[in-house]
């Protein structure tokens, strides 16, 4: 199902692109991918782009990211999302990359943030590890990364932003603790075997529970070494209605972020100020 849903917005109204890739173990062809589609969004107006968890490399060897982990602030994966945010004026979510971590042998699964001006925003590492058991198909994200500890939000040109990653969608105790937010942005690599249960409920759950916009950027398809992730890149209203959704296969998603479609549904209903709990 590929959908698309455009209501009209009001004038103070933020477009918005999610990157669908299907990365493989060649950095260069996948930066090349990245980079065209960008482009792609920014043409389409978008003011705020995101790209997918691992865009830069997805490979069977799951120490290769170990091997093109950067320095917070130099490396050729930082060039490259510094100078696209340039290149196209926009603000571009970096998906993650992989950068040194204090434990020898991993990385932190990192995403970055950069203004249109080249400036980088706010960086948050993923928090919560995926490990997965089913048959032969397995996953421990723990061996070669190491877990951040703080949660991240920024002000960008569509309101306050909250940064997730891929598995930290199941955790929703995340999404409180970042306030009142606009929009929440959350690549993915999800597998194919949990994302066609778990991805769109989960997704929509987060945008009702929070009463805003959620953007998931995903890796879609089969991968040169044979790994399928599920894709499903969508947009999400904070009535949890979807805006946009591409099943698979390299390509953008876009949407307008409307901030009274926000107030309206927080006046509508003020579940967010009738939490006990509220902190």
């Amino acid at each position: 199902m590929n959908v698309s849903v455009s209501p009209d917005p009001s004038p103070g109204a933020c477009r918005i692109a999610a990157i669908q890739t299907v990365s493989g173990p060649d950095v260069a062809e996948n930066l090349r991918v990245a980079g065209a589609l960008v482009a792609e969004a920014a043409a389409d107006g978008a003011q705020l782009v995101a790209l997918p968890e691992y865009f830069p490399l997805i490979t069977p060897d799951e120490t290769a990211k170990v091997a093109i982990r950067e320095t917070e602030g130099h490396g050729p994966l930082q060039d490259f999302l510094r100078e696209a945010a340039v290149r196209h004026r926009v603000w571009l979510v970096g998906g993650t990359i992989p950068l040194v971590a204090d434990a020898d042998g991993k990385v932190r699964n990192s995403m970055l943030v950069y203004d249109p001006g080249g400036k980088q925003v706010a960086r948050y590492d993923k928090i919560h590890l995926f490990g997965f058991r089913k048959g032969s198909e397995q996953y421990d994200e723990a061996a070669t990364i190491e877990a951040g500890h703080e949660v991240v939000t920024f002000d960008g040109p569509c309101g306050r932003v909250g940064l997730s990653v891929c598995y930290d969608l199941r955790f929703p105790e995340l999404f409180r603790a970042m306030g009142k937010v606009d929009l929440i942005v959350l690549p993915a690599a999800f597998t194919w075997t949990t994302g066609r249960d778990h991805w769109e409920v989960l997704l929509r759950a987060r945008a009702i529970e929070n009463q805003c916009y959620v953007m998931a950027p995903a890796q879609g398809g089969r991968h040169p070494g044979g790994r399928v992730t599920w894709g499903h890149s969508l947009i999400v209203d904070p009535w949890g209605e979807v805006l946009a959704c591409r099943d698979e296969g390299p390509g953008v998603v876009a949407a307008d972020l409307d901030p009274e479609r926000i107030a309206a549904v927080r006046e509508s209903l003020p579940a967010l100020r009738h939490r006990c709990l509220a902190t």
